[in-house]
């Protein structure tokens, strides 16, 4: 397996059970308030809509789309989701934003479904239907654009499918306690790879010749980790008023006051 096929797949892997999380936390969710009954049945169904979606679009993606204009668009498209994810882990990382917690997101649901009896439930149902649905769309995208636009759908699929295999499994074993897994610090690499991967096929798809080609994604991915933690830092330091860089700004911002006295 080559470098690329490696990280292709430890993304994959990766964000597949971030969002697998987060839709068995709201099947669990469902199913405790609701009834098991329509927790399943609404998960099954947006599972059927997930596969019809993949074998409507994967297939044409592979055989149609020429490769250079299918590696811009799914570059920018990775670039896009996978910034999205890194601002959103470098706040929770340096205290800007509240961490991610599994548990609490079990308690709000759990408290605006309220408690029903164990037979079918429409609302159940379609609480269920939906928040797999979703979180599964993002899924199937990251499939689709990482395996069509490297020709490895095969392998993305795997990834995706043993990724929620995996969590299902822990998940039926701990139940509610989901919060173990370190969604945040896995959505921070995933984020890094993503937005990695974004840029090598944007590049690769404008007739960019990487030096060492697929070697040099390693490259991406330790550029964006350094500067991802540079980032973490700096904020946690503006968070910090006894940080030598806050005093200083603090220095700065009384004499500008008493100078404008």
């Amino acid at each position: 397996m080559t470098s690329q096929a490696a990280l292709l797949a430890l993304a994959v892997f990766g964000a597949s059970a971030v969002e697998s999380v987060e839709a068995l936390t709201i099947v669990l969710a469902v199913g405790a308030t609701r009834g098991w009954r329509s927790a399943l049945e609404g998960a099954a169904a947006a599972l059927a809509v997930l596969a019809v979606v993949v074998g409507a679009v994967g297939v044409p993606l592979v055989t149609v789309v020429p490769i250079g204009a299918l590696r811009v668009v799914v570059g920018a498209l990775l670039l896009t989701l996978g910034l999205q994810w890194l601002r959103k882990a470098v706040l929770r990382a340096s205290g800007h934003k509240a961490l991610h917690d599994e548990d609490e997101v079990y308690t709000e649901t759990v408290e605006e479904l309220g408690r029903s009896g164990s037979g079918r439930d429409a609302t159940g149902f379609v609480v269920s239907f939906k928040g797999v649905l979703l979180e599964g769309l993002e899924v199937a995208l990251i499939v689709l654009s990482l395996g069509s636009s490297s020709h490895r759908l095969g392998l993305a699929s795997v990834a995706a499918g043993a990724a929620v295999v995996v969590v299902v499994i822990v998940g039926a074993l701990v139940a509610r306690q989901l919060s173990q897994v370190p969604e945040n610090t896995i959505k921070t690499v995933v984020g890094v790879m993503l937005t990695s991967f974004g840029v090598f096929w944007v590049g690769e798809g404008a007739g960019i010749h990487w030096p060492g080609e697929d070697a040099w994604i390693l490259a991406l991915v330790g550029f964006f980790a350094i500067v991802t933690a540079g980032l973490v830092l700096l904020l946690r330091r503006a968070l910090d008023p006894d940080a030598p860089g806050a005093r200083r700004a603090g220095d700065r911002d009384r004499s500008a006051q008493h100078s404008g006295a």
